[in-house]
């Protein structure tokens, strides 16, 4: 009888501490790490062999923000992410869970905001929603034959319109009861006691509603006021949980707000998590902002961490269908037309056009878009000349102002007129110096969400891929084994939950990568299938990179494959609880 359930041989180790890595073996055995040796393991002591000779042993990666709430329903593998090497993702950010509202309700607050599409999530919450609650949420989520472990916060537009409802909760004139405020009190204990890590907020109103009873209403967290949020934090702080939360940015002061929570000048500290540092194209000041804001905050006892997306921001659209335009008043009013014809006689009205060429032009006004057509490359056309090349080429070509173009494009074709730009994060040289930001966590994937957009499935590896090219440069941003800490051990820490370490009896969550692999291009799209919602999504492949993850124990990925087990039985992933 072998001794091992799984023996690693050969491989360069790392514990995800940050601490000097080396050549170790390592031996698994009942979902748990049993032996970490210098001394190579006889293979006839193991039921599987991994040779890791040449390779990188690191712990599973930690997405700490995704949006695989649906996903985790009808198609719980979560393949994306565990081909990867994530073996822990986060659910319920951006005020966006599905515990407490009825099917309809978690439905409209999710689907226009993450551009999953409504009538593929409607009917699986509609099918599989039993629970109401956060005790019958871990309960189900403990029954699906999950891929990764998960780790949630509570959304508190969930939680809002849970106890109030929807419409009740998207009214600028209605305030809670105060039966209502201990209600939802009472299940934000509920939750924490089961449990989920904290709660996440949101204050930025450009994410709006779907289906079509409060259509285009901002999300039901905006409409709280802030003594609402200062009833929960007291909850948060005393039990050493997490608030995550989003900044208006059309008000960078209410920046504030967040920040004076997180100080906790005369009591314990609020641990808060915002989205996000960018060094955007469009504002320039915001990330040196930013950077101010979180030294001075936690200089003063806080325990605050800025979002940081470890790569190039990048933002596909299909016509006029993406976020961006809800950060100004043009923009905002096609985007509130749910009617095509109605919005194509806006677009086409000379008024209007003015007004958006205004805007368009207001380069110094609060905005996260560069707003620059000439920024913005063609990706897809019915007229085939112009793909490749960007708008204001094409504007300056036929004599029209560059805004006209695109209206008149986006009447003409669509979202059969498919564009791409990058927002932010696009210098690498500051990209590094953020990285080493010690207020930072790297993260911020949007996995699961943004079905035609671009979601990060492959974070931890651009994260690597960008530390491993500044040490082949000789200015390393960093060691090997600190960025491989910033992705595990650092996050399990900061978040409170038992992930993000290879040491002896730590559950085994391993992965074997081949750093060769991190050579390649990581930007490169590819359409895949999204498993059991009968659509393609755009999503990252890196062949030859990860070649073993193992998860709870067992082999999720093998020689690059993921196991054609995972998602379909019990003994991967499980629910984390917070420490």
């Amino acid at each position: 009888m072998s001794q091992f359930d799984i023996v690693i041989n050969g491989g360069r180790y790392f514990d995800g501490s940050g601490a000097p890595s080396a050549i170790r073996h390592l031996g698994v055995r009942d979902g748990k790490v049993v032996l970490v040796s210098a001394d190579p393991i006889d293979p006839s002591q193991a039921s599987t062999l991994i040779d890791a000779t040449g390779k990188w042993v690191t712990p599973g990666f930690l997405d700490t923000h995704t949006h695989y709430d649906a996903e985790l329903i009808v198609a719980p593998s979560l393949s994306e992410s565990v081909r990867h090497g994530v073996t822990t993702v986060l659910v319920g950010s951006c005020s966006l869970s599905m515990v407490c509202s009825p099917a309809e309700d978690a439905s409209d607050i999710f689907t226009r905001v993450e551009t999953v599409p409504r009538e593929k999530v409607l009917p699986i919450l509609q099918q599989h929603k039993t629970w109401s609650n956060p005790l019958e949420w871990v309960e189900f989520i403990q029954q699906q034959p999950m891929g990764p472990n998960v780790i949630s916060l509570l959304g508190h537009s969930d939680l809002r319109v849970g106890v109030m409802g929807l419409h009740r909760a998207t009214d600028r004139a209605v305030v809670p009861t105060e039966s209502e405020l201990q209600q939802m009190e009472d299940i934000l204990a509920t939750a924490l006691n089961v449990g989920f890590l904290g709660l996440s907020t949101m204050c930025l109103k450009w994410d709006k509603i779907d289906g079509d009873r409060e259509w285009s209403k901002s999300l039901p967290s905006t409409y709280a006021r802030w003594k609402e949020i200062r009833r929960f934090n007291r909850m948060l702080r005393q039990r050493g949980r997490v608030h995550q939360g989003a900044p208006n940015a059309a008000n960078p002061l209410q920046i504030t707000q967040y920040l004076q929570q997180a100080l906790g000048l005369f009591g314990k500290p609020l641990k808060t998590t915002l989205i996000s540092m960018l060094d955007l194209k469009g504002n320039q000041s915001l990330q040196m902002m930013a950077r101010l804001a979180a030294w001075s905050a936690n200089l003063l006892g806080g325990n605050f961490r800025w979002q940081l997306l470890p790569t190039p921001f990048a933002i596909y659209a299909d016509g006029m269908d993406v976020v961006l335009f809800e950060e100004f008043g043009a923009g905002e009013m096609a985007l509130d037309l749910k009617n095509q014809i109605e919005r194509n006689a806006l677009l086409q009205d000379e008024s209007y056009r003015r007004n958006f060429r205004k805007f368009y032009a207001q380069k110094l006004s609060p905005r996260v878009w560069q707003r620059d057509f000439g920024d913005a490359v063609i990706l897809n056309c019915p007229d085939s000349s112009i793909i490749g090349r960007n708008f204001a080429e094409v504007a300056n070509e036929r004599g029209v102002h560059v805004v006209d173009l695109f209206l008149d494009m986006v009447v003409k074709y669509g979202r059969a007129l498919r564009w791409f730009t990058v927002i932010g994060n696009h210098r690498k040289d500051r990209l590094r110096k953020m990285i080493n930001n010690p207020n930072t966590l790297i993260t911020f994937s949007d996995a699961g969400a943004h079905i035609r957009n671009m979601a990060f499935y492959n974070l931890p590896l651009r994260m690597l891929k960008l530390v491993q090219e500044s040490i082949d440069e000789g200015q390393p941003a960093m060691t090997i084994e600190q960025a491989v800490h910033r992705l595990t051990g650092e996050q399990a820490d900061w978040f409170g939950v038992d992930a993000g370490y290879i040491r002896v009896g730590d559950r085994a969550d391993i992965v074997v990568l081949d750093p060769n692999g991190l050579q390649q291009d990581m930007e490169q799209e590819t359409w895949a299938e999204m498993q059991n919602f009968g659509i393609q999504r755009m999503v990252n492949r890196v062949p030859g990179c990860v070649e073993q993850v193992i998860i709870n124990g067992k082999l999720a990925v093998a020689d690059q494959l993921v196991v054609p087990e995972l998602g379909q039985q019990r003994g991967f992933g499980t629910f984390l609880p917070a420490r």
